[in-house]
């Protein structure tokens, strides 16, 4: 089986290395060692102190109903900071106690559902919710923004950018990301960047930490798509200046040090730091690929068995059916629950990614006309997401279409960091 990488950067193959020793080396152990030193996390421990605070309140007082809105959102918090699906649970129960007692009346806490609905994949009926708020009328435009989400999780593509026109200007922070990932989605990676750029100092100008730390994350991400890898980086440590655990950030340094320097020793050390505060199953398959680029297969096996260990052991629902789905496609003997999986993903978001699923398991199952139908219909020149378009080359190849792979060639050479390093050689034998 091959292993996908979870961290949602671009471009740049870069100077080859050893496990050890990099040339054009970035990280610096010294600019955020003492991170990983840290041991203190003060939002978890705030947001602990919120649920005890609001829950004496609440249950001092349990006809104040707004109170469970505020413990469910500091349960939301406990869930980015320590990856416990549990906490993201416990929110929605106390999001569906506060709407059944308020009847579904309240926008804010059907708004605050809705988005707990889409952590956790449940992309219709968070939809659902959506509209329901936007009948009732109060706070359109927050509204509006969810829908915005909502529709492009979707693939919705008309109704999100009808949404997006009727919300937007230039000098909102919220308007701002989304015109971005909107630039993103049609592939205008600078016009995204600088509407980020925007954004960051829109977050800096009122000094809201919270807007701070999750643009300077993103931004991160989207330098990496640019190939400005001491940028991502830079940002990935202002993102630790705010919050030291901030699993996001830390991922991106892991992948710099994997992806763009091969420093695996580096890479999971601060892999194995953040697992042992975030559980979640993406650590096992980042460690799992990097098994396979040292060629070590019995660690491979060993984390690979620990992501489906954690799978078990959690009711994570459908988060994690994109990766099952091309884990099990990889393997013969499992393909077919791959073609599975990727139906029931077309049934809860017919996008690109989900046909993408769809066409690669029809392709390695061996019916490759199959493959090509579903991508020439819904994959083809519809998203610029690497990963998808190396398996729109692979199955034109398979069909004998070899005129059509020099093109998507020529932009899958440019994505060997966002892709990481174990593609190199699949994308040289296109």
């Amino acid at each position: 089986m091959k292993t996908y990488n979870l961290i949602f950067l671009f471009f740049v193959p870069f100077l080859l290395t050893g496990c050890a020793k990099t040339t054009g080396r970035i990280t610096n152990r010294e600019d955020y060692n003492h991170f990983l030193l840290s041991e203190v996390d003060k939002v978890k421990d705030f947001s602990q102190n919120e649920i005890n605070f609001w829950q004496g309140k609440f249950d001092a007082a349990p006809n104040q109903i707004s109170y469970l809105s505020k413990i469910a959102a500091n349960y939301a918090v406990l869930f980015e900071q320590t990856g416990d699906i549990n906490y993201l649970y416990k929110a929605e129960d106390l999001l569906l106690e506060s709407n059944e007692a308020l009847r579904y009346t309240e926008v804010g806490t059907i708004r605050a559902l809705a988005r707990n609905y889409i952590t956790q994949h449940r992309f219709k009926e968070a939809l659902e919710l959506a509209q329901k708020a936007y009948k009732i009328g109060d706070g359109l435009k927050e509204t509006q923004k969810l829908l915005f989400d909502v529709h492009m999780e979707l693939g919705n593509y008309d109704e999100a950018e009808k949404t997006l026109k009727s919300l937007c200007n230039d000098n909102d922070f919220d308007c701002l990301i989304r015109v971005a990932k909107w630039n993103d989605h049609k592939g205008k990676l600078d016009t995204a960047i600088s509407l980020m750029e925007k954004a960051l100092e829109k977050a800096k100008a009122s000094e809201n930490t919270g807007l701070m730390l999750w643009t300077y994350s993103n931004l991160g991400d989207m330098y990496g798509h640019a190939g400005k890898i001491q940028q991502a980086y830079d940002h990935y440590l202002m993102a630790l200046k705010i919050n030291p655990n901030n699993s996001y950030a830390l991922k991106g340094l892991a992948w710099i040090a994997f992806s763009h320097e091969k420093n695996t020793k580096e890479a999971l050390r601060i892999i194995n730091h953040i697992s042992k505060k975030h559980n979640s199953p993406d650590f096992y398959l980042l460690k799992a690929e990097i098994a396979e680029y040292e060629m070590d297969e019995r660690a491979k096996e060993a984390s690979m068995k620990d992501y489906f260990k954690i799978l078990e052991q959690n009711n994570y629902g459908v988060m994690y059916n994109k990766y099952n789905s091309l884990i099990y496609a990889d393997d013969k003997t499992s393909a077919q629950k791959a073609l599975e999986i990727a139906q029931e993903e077309i049934n809860n978001r017919p996008t690109p990614d989900s046909y993408d699923l769809l066409a690669w398991a029809y392709y390695n199952l061996g019916d490759t006309k199959k493959a090509y139908e579903i991508v020439q219909k819904y994959v083809a020149d519809k998203s610029f997401e690497p990963q998808l378009n190396y398996h729109v080359a692979a199955i034109y190849k398979a069909n004998n279409l070899k005129n059509k792979i020099k093109p998507i060639k020529k932009e899958l050479e440019s994505s060997i960091f966002e892709l990481g390093p174990n593609m190199a050689d699949e994308i040289e034998n296109l």
